[in-house]
């Protein structure tokens, strides 16, 4: 094995170091003598097929090393340390990277997953090479994941499409990133796996004769322009068909595009020389074509792109791109890398400017507290499709699909975002809230009077750096606003949990919550609450997890003493109040109004209604009048903290209409078990759709937490609670 492994790094690295090479090798096979994989093989022979895979991506020594001994930290007695002194900081901390946080305890495995990444990605910022080597080691998992059970192979092969896949496409190593998602399509749905397969080869010999032809006859014309060239045909992965058929509700049959040419060539020159003789042998799809070498894609990715019509009548790309370009396309950022000896400063940093995203991402990561607001930004920041838009100069900046010109402004620098107060697109005045298309050019608007930016913006901004930039505004400039604004959101909230608001508000019990959260302090916690850096649903069964853990059951029974009852009482039944009391009054009937459909921490008042009782409204129901403090009918109601009943609220979802999105809805409300009562769906010419939802919900807090999720979604616009 090792003779294989110094043979397969000599074949690129003549220069290689092949005694530190030796010495990994057999530091790792020493370390995990005795262990073996659930396949019965002895456990070293995985971080030899990693290093395999390292090599295959034509990595550095040191890196080739690290990724052998990749387990030892974890796996085995072995320290930190011991390795450190053995063979040296960098590769010490290259395996240390790599290394889960095993000795930790975690209260979900949401937690522990979300904490694991967190250091991986800490890791990364300081040297990519830590997740080229975890993607190998991923990757050799997913070839050997036969040996585990069912539960698991759904679970890693879920994990790999969310982050390792988008991981290895935001590297643009494309190699690694196809491999990984047809295995796990192949563990996340066999039979839809084996039944694609059998469908493609059935189709194979046809395959196989067109791309004959076309490479027969495009091979002719080229050589009439002396082009040197390679023409190879590239079959779709499994992957991309099976999500083309389930996105687009197409069958197998309606899929043409099973296949791609590729031609390689000598020099960019080549590549437009190329383009121009396929188009003067086959009519091109107009909208098809895209230049990546002119404005290469945020993952390196360079290629001219042409749909064209066949010899067939069958539609099929064709790529075309320079040697160069073709080893970026298959290992990204491995492929010119920094580490490589040959490579030159001004090199180094172009491939830091590249990995600009990695950087914004670790912003954003330190704002995230929370395990599963840290899940689901990062997968939208690793999987989101870019649009591709121009500076007033001309210079091209990248922003995640659905951005808008505050996303352009804050991309740009951080205080022309907090100055915005307008823009212009291709030279006319557009809203805030406007979805960039690819190739607009965007001004943006400044005044130095501005007031800074809206809390509404982070309803509306789609990149993560924009929306931690808002943030960090509101907590800088914002504070004692901030303080006060989450205090009062807490205090109106607490009173539905059927607590003690003094032990709920205490101090002792708001500085053990923080600290939970990683804040400092009482008044952090009212403040990032105020700010949305945390939401009431993170904080609130905090609070009473504690209350139960740490307040003694005789101490809460002070607090919440049994009120001595009236004869009267004892006869007399007491009429509920569905959740609400009325302040003065007993025994009276109460009813929610419809038109603004009040959920429990919603800013209530209620109305007395002739022969009804009270109707209770939301203070800013649009039915009530505009001072409705005047009205003598108006009184006052609050909430009661023990209610257990459900209650009715409205939503209403904007967004561009697509295939799937309706059942991407009702999957969400399925899988956070949330009762529908009632739903509306409806399209509009300008391919928008709007769906009204009549929901149950416990609080505030959840329905919040619910609109968040939606507002996620792929092409949702803006999601919001009815009034009418």
């Amino acid at each position: 094995m090792l003779e294989n492994l110094i043979t397969m790094i000599e074949e690129y690295n003549p220069q290689c170091d092949v005694e530190l090479i030796i010495r990994a090798f057999q530091y790792a096979e020493s370390a995990h003598e005795g262990q073996y994989r659930k396949s019965g093989d002895r456990y070293f022979s995985h971080p030899v097929e990693v290093a395999k895979i390292l090599i295959q991506m034509q990595m550095d020594s040191s890196t080739i090393a690290a990724g052998l001994m990749h387990d030892v930290l974890e796996d085995t007695p072995n320290s930190y340390e011991k390795l450190k002194s053995e063979f040296g900081v960098e590769i010490a901390e290259l395996v240390e990277g790599v290394t889960k946080l095993t000795k930790m305890s975690f209260e979900t495995q949401e937690e522990k997953q979300a904490e694991n990444l967190r250091k991986m990605f800490v890791a990364m910022a300081k040297d990519i090479r830590v997740v080229l080597i975890k993607l190998a080691d991923r990757l050799h998992n997913m070839r050997t994941l036969k040996f585990q059970s069912d539960e698991k192979k759904k679970e890693k092969a879920h994990e790999t499409l969310d982050i390792f896949a988008p991981i290895a496409h935001r590297l643009g190593i494309s190699r690694i990133k196809w491999e990984l998602e047809d295995l796990s399509l192949l563990y996340m749905d066999p039979e839809g796996y084996y039944a694609l397969v059998e469908k493609v080869a059935k189709k194979r010999k046809d395959r196989e004769d067109f791309i004959n032809l076309v490479i027969r006859d495009l091979k002719e014309k080229l050589s009439d322009f002396d082009i040197e060239n390679e023409i190879y045909g590239r079959p779709k992965h499994f992957y991309s068909i099976y999500k083309k058929m389930v996105n687009q509700g197409r069958a197998f049959e309606e899929i043409f595009d099973f296949l791609a040419i590729r031609v390689i060539v000598d020099s960019i020159k080549d590549c437009y020389g190329v383009l121009g003789v396929v188009h003067t042998i086959w009519k091109p799809i107009p909208g098809r074509f895209k230049d990546y070498i002119a404005m290469p894609k945020p993952n390196m990715y360079q290629s001219l792109h042409t749909t064209v019509i066949g010899p067939k009548g069958e539609p099929f790309e064709i790529q075309i791109r320079t040697w160069e370009m073709n080893q970026i396309a298959e290992y990204g950022i491995a492929a010119h890398w920094k580490y490589k000896e040959n490579q030159t400063t001004r090199e180094s940093s172009n491939i830091d400017e590249k990995l600009g995203w990695l950087s914004q991402m670790m912003e954003w990561e330190k704002e995230t507290k929370d395990p599963k607001e840290f899940m689901e930004s990062l997968k939208i920041d690793l999987f989101t499709n870019e649009v591709f838009v121009f500076t007033p100069k001309g210079k091209v900046i990248d922003l995640p699909a659905g951005a808008t010109p505050i996303d352009f402004a804050y991309k740009i620098h951080s205080d022309i975002g907090n100055k915005c107060v307008g823009a212009k697109v291709d030279g006319r005045i557009v809203p805030l809230n406007y979805k960039l298309k690819n190739g607009n050019i965007i001004e943006v608007l400044t005044s130095s009077n501005s007031n800074g930016p809206s809390r509404d913006w982070l309803k509306i901004v789609q990149s993560s750096q924009a929306k931690t930039k808002i943030k960090q505004w509101f907590k800088k400039e914002r504070r004692e606003e901030n303080i006060t604004k989450g205090k009062e959101m807490l205090e109106q909230n607490v009173k539905r949990m059927n607590v003690p608001m003094q032990l709920a508000m205490n101090p002792k019990t708001l500085t053990s919550v923080a600290k939970r959260m990683s804040l400092a302090s009482e008044e952090d916690l009212y403040a990032t609450l105020g700010y949305g850096g945390i939401t009431l649903a993170q904080i609130l069964p905090k609070i009473r997890e504690y209350i139960k853990r740490e307040i003694p059951s005789e101490e809460l029974e002070k607090w919440m003493p049994a009120l001595p009852k009236k004869e009267s009482d004892k006869k007399r039944p007491v009429k509920k109040s569905q959740g609400v009391s009325v302040k003065g009054i007993d025994n009276i009937m109460v009813r929610f109004s419809k038109c603004c459909n009040p959920v429990p921490g919603d800013d209530i008042v209620g109305y007395i209604t002739r022969g009804r009782g009270v109707s209770v409204h939301r203070r800013d129901c649009p039915s009530l009048s505009e001072s409705p403090e005047k009205d003598e009918r108006v009184i006052e109601v609050e909430w009661d903290g023990d209610t257990q009943i459900d209650f009715q609220a409205e939503i209403q979802i904007n967004a561009t209409d697509r295939k799937g999105l309706l059942r991407e809805i009702t999957q969400l409300l399925t899988d956070m078990k949330v009762t529908v009562n009632a739903l509306n769906a409806r399209t509009s010419k300008d391919h928008s759709a709007s769906i009204n939802l009549v929901i149950e919900t416990k609080d505030i807090a959840f329905l919040e937490h619910l609109m968040q999720k939606c507002r996620r979604m792929e092409g949702v616009l803006d999601v919001y609670r009815v009034k009418t």
